[in-house]
């Protein structure tokens, strides 16, 4: 049996975009995973579910996930037998972010309480349900990792990032002028140079 690969897309990606990875690992099925989840309770049902089913037709599984598909991924597949990890853009602390878009807002952490749900002006929903659900579930993952990060992310800060690292022995490789969302064409080009040196997990 092939190995299978799972791409996890992040916001407003698509599982069709799992087409680019193919050819980067060509010893294993890239399976795009379009899933519904909003939540890391909800990823943590239905990623359990397509991990199984992938797994039934493969010898092993790993994942490569982008941006809040890192994050459902280290929700939803936290118990799972994943072979390694390629993490792009990985939101690795959602209380941090959480915290951090309350600040932008300027949204206090008792009006979050009292009004339970608050749309800012970025278009993102505050919940106070889904802030107490990562403080009650902290994640721990023991998965060999390797982390791509963009030196000019907004959302996560590199000292964020080398926390989780050295929590949890991911490796970072950091690309100077690199930001959240790798689109351009010389950032996907190191993206693509990226997998091919650490191809070895």
């Amino acid at each position: 049996m092939k190995n299978a690969m799972i791409y996890i897309h992040g916001k407003g990606g698509t599982a069709a975009e799992a087409a680019h990875y193919q050819p980067l690992f060509a010893h294993s099925d890239v399976i795009g995973f379009d899933y519904k989840a909003q939540t890391p309770w909800e990823a943590k049902a239905e990623f359990s579910q397509f991990f199984d089913a992938v797994q039934e037709n493969h010898e092993t599984v790993s994942i490569i996930a982008s941006s809040i598909g890192a994050f459902f991924a280290l929700n939803g597949f936290l118990d799972k037998p994943v072979k390694s990890a390629h993490f792009i853009s990985p939101v690795v602390n959602m209380e941090q972010l959480i915290a951090d878009m309350m600040e932008w807002a300027n949204v206090t952490e008792e009006e979050l309480r009292v009004r339970r749900e608050i749309k800012t002006a970025l278009g993102e929903t505050l919940s106070w349900n889904y802030l107490c659900y990562v403080r009650e579930h902290p994640i721990t993952w023991q998965v060999p990792t390797r982390i791509l990060y963009g030196e000019k992310d907004h959302l996560t800060a590199y000292e964020t990032m080398l926390a989780f690292a050295k929590k949890t022995g991911a490796e970072i490789t950091v690309m100077d002028g690199g930001e959240h969302w790798f689109h351009t064409g010389e950032q996907m080009a190191f993206l693509d140079r990226w997998i091919r040196q650490v191809d070895k997990i």
